[in-house]
């Protein structure tokens, strides 16, 4: 049984920070950063069943064309997904009561939807990226046991490719459902690497008035090559969805619309738009 220090249960049952109960989720979830998008998907819903908010965490579920769909806020960060995720997971492998893991085991669809700048000038604002693989900067992902299900040969190449230091942790490496690859592949999206930092600043490479430990790292991980494939863009969170979602024996994928180019120098003229247009795409992807 595990212990209710472990799992924390709120006094209606519901996951802690989520406030979530298992009967408010849906099979196919959508992600967001920010909380105000949620309903931004969800205006597109035929119905809506069920709302709540706890924190950064908003979740709606509802339906589709049919389709039955949750979408939600995570905020920011590898820290925050891993508390989505084990909850999340939680809710349809653990029975709340017993608690205890069930022995029949589900397994979720979980699409990410974000807004994302390409490191490469042949992605173009306004164009989508699918991340093809996960590639954390963080060390979140290092608590789990990882090294049966992470790229080892390609951390290798990074870590000499970037002469990364290896004093901030061991880059990781996640491969995303090829499952879901295949039901959201279209002309107009690009794939590779999603880099994913612990950080917006300087795990970023931005500098204000603190000195970074590595003032190159950005065009290193622009120039990573493994095999053809590059890095397409960096964000917070994907390589965490990946890593606990393989754990845990969902199917994850990440999908970014590029609203800027970092190697051209160009912003798009309507970003909203192009967010719009993701939206509809996986929506209906999701429910054919």
């Amino acid at each position: 049984m595990i212990k209710s220090s472990e799992l924390i249960l709120n006094p209606d049952g519901s996951v802690y920070h989520l406030n979530l109960k298992p009967e408010n989720i849906a099979h196919d979830i959508i992600f967001v950063g920010d909380q105000n998008r949620v309903e931004k998907i969800t205006k597109h819903f035929d119905s809506i069943e069920f709302s709540t908010q706890k924190r950064e965490f908003k979740t709606q579920t509802g339906m589709y064309k049919g389709k039955r769909m949750s979408v939600m806020s995570t905020g920011i960060g590898p820290d925050n997904i891993d508390i989505v995720m084990n909850e999340l997971d939680a809710l349809v492998n653990i029975d709340l009561e017993t608690r205890k893991p069930k022995q029949n085991l589900t397994s979720l669809n979980i699409i990410r939807i974000g807004t994302s700048g390409s490191l490469q000038a042949d992605i173009p604002c306004d164009s989508f990226v699918m991340s093809q693989y996960g590639l954390g900067l963080d060390n979140m992902l290092r608590s789990y046991l990882i090294d049966d299900i992470s790229e080892i040969e390609i951390e290798d190449a990074f870590i000499n490719q970037t002469n990364w230091d290896l004093r901030k942790g061991r880059p990781y490496v996640i491969k995303g459902s090829e499952k879901l690859e295949k039901i959201f592949e279209s002309d107009k999206i690009y794939k590779g690497f999603t880099g994913t930092a612990g950080g917006f600043y300087g795990p970023q490479g931005r500098v204000l008035r603190l000195e970074i430990q590595d003032n190159d790292l950005n065009r290193k991980m622009d120039s990573f090559n493994y095999k053809g494939t590059k890095m397409t863009n960096l964000e917070m969170e994907t390589g965490a969805i990946y890593g606990l979602g393989k754990l845990l024996g969902h199917e994850c994928l990440s999908l970014n619309a590029i609203i800027a180019n970092r190697a051209t120098g160009n912003f798009s003229a309507d970003p909203y738009k192009a967010v719009d247009e993701l939206i509809a795409y996986a929506l209906d992807k999701l429910a054919e």
